[in-house]
């Protein structure tokens, strides 16, 4: 979408609803420091020049993205404001929302910090049967990804992990790094594969159909003998119930053009992401098939 067309767009959603400010508001539903709050502003980058608008990025954590959906809920449906989160909030409590983009497929990836002493996902089963609740898992919050795997990890070995919820984003990376905890559920991102790479962290498992390219000796959660667990993370960006449909399409157009970029495109797959795109219906349907795959303990602690 070049300017000119921009232009024409936001004139158009103008029409619709008058915005209270210009430009794009982008709320982020986790904290700075992550891997949504990069993809964030790599795209936020990559639309100011096609909007010829500012894109603010703006960070809402909390209660595993709802605070986010939460503010978005109360914007005006005009196209304005926008957010950026993970699809697994709605499954905990249905928002109304306007689908507009599914931007990144992440796989889960548990990795070991200096606090832990084993070198597997078998060693974790192994020192969880030796002392129930001893060992910490981090997630990203109550009913995350990294929440229902922990929980089906548990329910398959028949051990006893303690949760550690956080909002998500660079706080629980730092913590790991500092050994606050044994074991850290996140996504493979960028700055994963940095701490990976300096060894800081270890990988024990990834939640994906087949090895990571970056981590070629890592198994995945299937392959470690937990089927069940091999999950990933599909992240998009969603507007305000009763966005009109015109006003949508062009936000898709935009945000997908954005997604072809090359260089955003090698930066989250050389990192084990899947950059996705597609049209809303698509992204819609893609919320309601996961939806139908959400079962099995989870305790929301």
């Amino acid at each position: 979408m070049d300017r000119r067309t921009w232009l024409l767009a936001a004139a158009s959603i103008g029409s619709t609803a008058r915005a209270t400010a210009p430009g794009l508001r982008l709320i982020v539903a986790y904290p700075p420091g992550g891997l949504s709050d990069d993809a964030a502003r790599r795209l936020a980058q990559a639309l100011e020049p096609r909007f010829g608008a500012p894109v603010l990025v703006e960070h809402r954590p909390g209660a595993a993205g709802l605070v986010a959906l939460d503010t978005l809920a109360r914007a005006r449906p005009d196209g304005h404001t926008l957010c950026y989160s993970a699809i697994t909030p709605l499954f905990l409590q249905p928002r109304e929302v306007s689908p507009v983009i599914a931007v990144l497929e992440t796989p889960a990836l548990l990795v070991a910090t200096p606090a832990f002493t084993g070198r597997s996902l078998a060693d974790v089963v192994a020192q969880a049967r030796a002392a129930p609740g001893h060992l910490r898992w981090a997630t990203s919050g109550v009913g995350t990804t990294g929440h229902r795997v922990l929980a089906r990890v548990q329910a398959s070995a028949g051990i006893t992990l303690t949760h550690v919820p956080y909002a998500g984003g660079g706080h629980q990376v730092n913590d790991a790094l500092a050994g606050q905890f044994e074991l850290l559920l996140t996504n493979a991102g960028p700055l994963q594969r940095a701490h990976v790479a300096t060894g800081r962290l270890r990988p024990l498992a990834v939640g994906s159909p087949r090895r990571l390219a970056m981590l070629p000796g890592v198994p995945t959660f299937a392959e470690a003998g937990f089927p069940d667990a091999n999950l990933a993370s599909v992240f998009g960006v969603f507007a305000p119930a009763g966005t009109p449909r015109d006003v949508v399409a062009r936000l898709n157009a935009a945000f997908g053009e954005a997604l072809m970029s090359p260089d955003l495109r090698r930066h989250f797959e050389s990192a084990g992401s899947t950059v996705l795109g597609g049209s809303p219906a698509a992204f819609a349907a893609r919320i309601q098939a996961e939806a139908g795959q959400v079962q099995g303990p989870l305790s929301l602690d």
